[in-house]
């Protein structure tokens, strides 16, 4: 079992690392980062103005993910009938709300007021380059559900946010509901469904499995659920890859570039099981090829740092994160779930 802080805190922290680490070279491609950063590629995150390390919206809605499940914890104490999703739905309006965008069809949630932790938290107000898919699908009049999706996208910025939906118990099953969060913004099968197998490669890795089988096991949740062909197929290649020894750059050409969401969990998976013992080289991979570098390495930091806990982190990258104690809170909290006292209510009022 790894049901104790270090894993928790990890998963997220690990996230943000491999989010500021990929920052850097979303918008360029591989042969620009060679030229850029040398023959190795990036090989650790950049300083920005700030003198940290950046996060991106990946985190900052992997953020917003975790306080709208704590929040729905809370409301699942005083009463039986939740809606999760709705709950995480609010939460991320009010992460619209941080980057100033209001959503004048839910003006009566009250998103835009100042309870709770997160909101407290001004660095979360920095414009990242949010995705367009998730703010243009939060200002609309409809919430979007798996029975009714909104649009048909596939991007990743579903699955980017998804890994706290396995941290934490809420009496359902987590790959659905990480499916139903994930249909919050996007439509698309394969956008939706990566988002419910990182959440179960979470949710296995913290019960105690080893990283493959972890994977493994997911794939076969996956694999009972409709429409996952395409995306089990591509995971599945992504799991062969790591075992081939073919050079990462081939590999990578088969894989895809990962601004969908089955393509950045397959480059997330397929660099988490070439590297399961080492944190920096797993997410150095994983950020290192021609396409959404942030968000791959964001997932495949959250795998490796469930798996490997935060003591395995790069002490030196930690200490230049941004919101890092506010991040490992957020982790450690989710372990924690609930907690019966006022000032829990407080930080995570149930609405």
């Amino acid at each position: 079992m790894r049901r104790d802080a270090d894993y928790y805190e990890g998963c997220l922290l690990g996230g943000a690392l491999g989010d500021a680490l990929g920052a850097p070279v979303e918008f360029i491609n591989y042969q620009q980062i060679l030229h850029r950063y040398g023959a190795g590629g990036i090989q650790r995150p950049q300083e920005e103005e700030s003198g940290l390390f950046e996060i991106t919206d990946d985190t900052q809605m992997t953020l917003f993910t975790a306080e709208g499940l704590l929040r729905a914890r809370t409301a699942q104490a005083a009463s039986a009938d939740v809606n999760i999703s709705a709950v995480v739905h609010h939460a991320y309006l009010r992460w619209l709300h941080t980057q100033g965008e209001n959503n004048p069809h839910f003006s009566d949630y009250g998103y835009h007021s100042d309870d709770g932790f997160l909101i407290q938290q001004f660095e979360l107000f920095n414009q990242r380059a949010p995705g367009l898919t998730c703010t243009a699908s939060l200002m609309g009049p409809h919430i979007g559900t798996v029975q009714q999706v909104l649009n048909d996208s596939k991007g990743c910025g579903a699955v980017m946010r998804a890994a706290p939906v396995g941290m934490i118990d809420l009496g359902v099953d987590p790959f659905a509901l990480s499916c139903e969060i994930a249909a919050l913004t996007h439509g698309h099968i394969d956008g939706i469904l990566p988002a419910g197998v990182l959440a179960q490669i979470i949710h296995e890795i913290l019960a105690g499995r080893e990283l493959e089988e972890a994977v493994q096991y997911s794939l076969q949740v996956l694999s009972r659920h409709k429409g996952h062909e395409g995306l089990l197929a591509c995971l599945s290649e992504a799991v062969e890859l790591a075992h081939s020894g073919l050079p990462v750059v081939t590999c990578y050409k088969r894989l895809g570039r990962g601004w969908v969401g089955d393509e950045a969990l397959a480059i997330a998976v397929y660099c988490a099981l070439k590297s399961p013992s080492d944190f920096r080289q797993g997410v150095i991979l994983a950020v290192n090829h021609d396409g959404d570098s942030d968000s791959t390495g964001s997932i495949c930091g959250n795998i490796l740092g469930a798996y490997l806990g935060r003591s395995a982190l790069p002490q030196d990258w930690l200490a230049k994160l941004e919101l890092r104690e506010v991040i490992a809170e957020v982790g450690r909290d989710l372990l924690t779930a609930y907690r019966d006292d006022e000032e829990w209510k407080a930080k995570y009022p149930g609405w």
